[in-house]
């Protein structure tokens, strides 16, 4: 019986290695590939590329490899394009070929190949429009997003004073209050902040952020069909998943019950009429799998990415509050008192719209882009990179770029000041990505962040339970970046 085993498990790894090898030796057949460590067979390079911190297994490998190199991810082979000039070059000078989204297996079956984010081609041209028009027009009418904005920095001021001045974490503030401006715009209305449903998605937005960057779910994203019978946090990933799922389903069916096509209210009433407008289009990517993932992506991505933001932009006024002090002064110049901030006064508050750009920078939230991928057999840099090669943008490499950025890895303002203090713009300022594929949130999370770090600063003094010199602001995470946990004090001034 034992012997049975081994001759099995010896067959299960020579057909292991007889695949990789030949998928190998198909990629090395190229003219010439880009440098990079010596993969090992199914595994790939997980001896270099550790899951459990991949950030800093990048960077010694851009260290030693330079600006482009290629590892395996298992059996996938992976290009990563390092600093302003290679990311330029690819995402801007050469955005039709490395236009399209990449995924991982994992990816696959976590969203599959629906919604805005995940798709190529022909349904990704769709839906991207239609979200950028419907956006739009709802930015343009009888409530504009800015106002949706300033009237929800104001309920998260009111929920900010029912702390009174004690210790609290502000993860779940911020959140409530930035996904309540994406609720307004794709169901149609906010919630109320202690909504349970409400309260509990958040959770499952919160726990799917820090589970998907999780070691497990790295490996997961090259394994699933081994991971699927592995116990782990990658299961849970799966779950919430589905949860989130369901309740954009009961969203929508809710919709279509009392939809009225003469008087859309939000991004899923659009969504639905126009699928019934396209019915008869056998071409119409207008479908109900279509509706739930693109609802799904403008959830998440309205929700995680600018509330992390914020979070780690107040952590960084704790740690610095001359910097603090330099802001509040510009809002009271500027604003004062009595009334709300308004996205016209960006332009006057040079040294606030610098610090917000430098929090983007310095936060680096998703240092590894999200995954693009080559639509034809393409010659870059002199290396041959054939069609449906995953790309990873290494966005922490252009926002750290010390071509761009004096002072990379500390935290300064004067990144985007010009000599005689006006704001000064930086072109490899990429928090959003660049190309075809930049964040179609991008304008939102620019206004939010704005307004309602301008609101709180505006109403609040802040304190917190560390002295500044002891308080921390590395991230907390592997292949993203997040502050690490946190107790804020706020004070009405």
């Amino acid at each position: 019986m034992v012997l049975g085993d081994s001759v099995f498990q010896l067959l299960i790894f020579s057909v292991s290695f007889l695949v990789f090898f030949s998928a190998w030796r198909s990629i090395k057949k190229w003219k010439k590939m880009p440098p990079g460590p010596t993969p090992l067979p199914f595994i790939g390079n997980i001896l270099q590329v550790k899951p459990n911190d991949m950030l800093k297994s990048f960077r010694k490998l851009h260290k030693k490899y330079g600006p482009v190199f290629l590892i395996y991810l298992g059996t996938l082979p992976v290009l990563i394009l390092n600093g302003y000039d290679a990311v330029k070059e690819a995402l801007i000078d050469n955005a039709d070929v490395f236009g399209a989204r990449g995924r991982s297996p994992g990816i696959k079956v976590f969203f599959g190949d629906y919604g805005i984010v995940s798709s190529n081609g022909e349904r990704w041209k769709q839906l991207r429009r239609f979200a950028l028009m419907t956006m739009r027009n709802f930015g343009m009418g009888k409530r504009s997003i800015e106002e949706r904005i300033q009237e929800e920095a104001q309920f998260l001021v009111e929920e900010l004073k029912k702390t009174k001045g004690s210790p609290f974490d502000p993860t779940f503030y911020f959140s409530r209050s930035i996904s309540n401006i994406i609720c307004s715009i794709i169901f149609g209305d906010r919630f109320d902040y202690q909504d349970e449903k409400f309260l509990a998605l958040l959770k499952l937005l919160n726990q799917f952020s820090k589970l998907f960057d999780s070691p497990f779910s790295q490996i997961f994203n090259n394994f699933p069909r081994i991971m699927l019978y592995v116990p782990g946090p990658h299961l849970r990933v799966i779950e919430n998943m589905t949860r989130l799922k369901e309740f954009i389903i009961e969203k929508k069916k809710m919709h279509e019950e009392s939809l009225d096509p003469n008087c859309p209210r939000d991004f899923i009433d659009c969504f639905l009429i126009k699928r019934e407008t396209e019915k008869q289009n056998p071409a119409s990517e207008f479908n109900d799998d279509n509706l739930v993932m693109s609802t799904l992506n403008l959830f998440f991505a309205g929700t995680e990415t600018t509330s992390t933001t914020l979070r780690y932009a107040f952590l960084i006024l704790l740690k610095y509050p001359e910097i603090t002090e330099n802001v509040v002064q510009e809002i009271d110049h500027v604003i004062g008192r009595d009334r709300a901030p308004a996205v016209e006064d960006r332009s006057k508050m040079p040294y606030t719209d610098a610090v917000i750009h430098e929090v983007q920078r310095f936060a680096d939230i998703v240092p590894l882009g999200v995954p693009h991928a080559v639509t034809q057999d393409t010659e870059f840099r002199g290396y041959t990179i054939p069609e449906g090669t995953l790309v990873f943008p290494a966005l922490t490499t252009v926002l750290k770029d010390p071509k761009w950025f004096k002072n990379p890895y500390s935290f300064d303002p004067g990144h985007f000041l010009d000599e005689n203090g006006a704001f000064k713009k930086n072109d490899a300022f990429m928090p959003f990505s660049a190309g075809k594929r930049i964040c179609l949130g991008e304008g939102l999370a620019r206004m939010e962040l704005f307004l309602i770090f301008t609101t709180i600063l505006q109403n609040f003094t802040l304190t917190t339970t560390k002295e500044p010199k002891d308080i921390d602001l590395s991230s907390g995470l592997n292949s993203g970046n997040a502050p690490r946990p946190y107790l804020l004090c706020v004070r009405p001034r």
